[in-house]
C-alpha cells in the first residue's frame, strides 16, 4: 500500500446529537483499511461486500 494512504488520518464528529457533547476523534483510516486488506481471507462475504462499496 502507498505509504501516503497508510498514513492518513481522517477526523469525524461524535456526539452530535442532543444532548451529547461534540467532539472530534482523529482515526488512523489508512491504517484501518491496511489491516483490513491483510484480513481479507477471514472476512465473511457481507463484510467484504460492505468493504467494496467504500
Amino acid at each position: 500500500m502507498h505509504e501516503l494512504v497508510r498514513k492518513r488520518v481522517e477526523t469525524v464528529v461524535l456526539g452530535d446529537a442532543e444532548g451529547q457533547e461534540r467532539r472530534e476523534v482523529s482515526l488512523r483510516f489508512g491504517a484501518w483499511i491496511g489491516n483490513q486488506r491483510t484480513r481479507a481471507a477471514t472476512l465473511t462475504p457481507e463484510r467484504i461486500e460492505q468493504l467494496s462499496k467504500i
